[in-house]
């Protein structure tokens, strides 16, 4: 039977440069999205999915994200000194959300050698990887269905969203076959970034993957590509194309999706979420209909 799966991956060694200069001192991950870190989103994505042993992959200056998820006693002291017992409740969710250990990547040798320096950590066993730049809405779970198809085919899951073809070659693109399940296809091939007249399909991946262990001994062979660096699509494309460790397969996401990773879409994401919110939607709705209603 296929190892049951209890840990994630969470890569967060970036620079964050379309950021700066905000993230010149703070890392990219910490940014707020309405109230919360980006983070502590995906955090909470992996918990309610079953996975409570999260392993993230930090860089240098990425102190505050420890310092998020730990402790803080002079805070909670006064806000109980405060009688203010809401703010810490919100407060320590963050810090009783799972256990979290880290690792330093070092040399930053992109995704794939992201997720190779989780090997001692993982060991021969299952795993999730969820990128910090793509939040899924908690009303439309995606990882928790992934897991699903894991266990039940035996083999590597990516997470595909359907773009507009002018979209694909911000993304890797998959050439993919039906299977049984409406929702999931067979993975035969990976293009990264591709042109639209080039791309094999419009299926693109975004940030969720689960992993089988095999997957740390591709890497280990893969030869650095673009950029220099060790690219995990290099080693998904290898054991697509061969089949090897059960081949890959995607799960179709149809579900909302806030990609954080730009700008313009970072501030969309605090928009949709904020007008959805009980406690702010009531307030913010109505001053956006006005705010649009002035725009030229």
């Amino acid at each position: 039977m296929p190892s049951p799966i209890t840990k994630a991956v969470i890569p967060a060694a970036g620079l964050g440069t379309r950021f700066l200069p905000a993230t010149k001192a703070m890392p990219k991950e910490m940014l707020p999205v309405v109230d919360k870190p980006a983070i502590q989103y995906v955090v909470e994505e992996s918990v309610a999915a079953g996975l409570t042993d999260v392993l993230m992959i930090t860089g240098r200056n990425k102190n505050a994200l420890e310092n998020h998820f730990d402790r803080v006693a002079e805070l909670e002291a006064t806000l109980v000194a405060k009688g203010d017992l809401a703010k810490l409740e919100r407060v320590n969710e963050s810090t009783d959300l799972a256990d979290i250990h880290y690792v330093r990547q070092g040399d930053p040798k992109g995704l794939g050698h992201a997720v190779l320096r989780a090997r001692m950590h993982v060991g021969n066993e299952p795993f999730a990887v969820l990128l910090g730049d793509d939040l899924i809405d908690a009303r439309d779970p995606l990882l928790k269905r992934m897991i699903e198809e894991q266990v039940s085919r035996d083999a590597t899951i990516v997470a595909l969203l359907e773009v507009e073809p002018s979209q694909i070659h911000l993304y890797g693109a998959a050439a993919v076959e039906a299977t049984d399940e409406e929702d999931v296809v067979r993975i035969t091939g990976l293009v990264e970034k591709p042109s639209a007249e080039n791309a094999p399909s419009n299926y693109a991946i975004i940030g969720r993957y689960v992993l089988r262990p095999e997957v740390f001994d591709v890497l280990e062979k893969t030869e650095p590509g673009k950029g220099g660096e060790i690219q995990l699509t290099d080693a998904l494309q290898h054991l697509a194309a061969t089949g090897e460790a059960g081949g890959v397969y995607g799960v179709v996401f149809r579900g909302r999706r806030y990609d954080t990773g730009d700008k313009i879409d970072y501030i969309k994401a605090i928009v949709q979420l904020a007008s959805e919110r009980d406690d702010l939607g009531s307030d913010l709705r109505p001053w956006l209909r006005d705010f649009v209603a002035t725009l030229p």
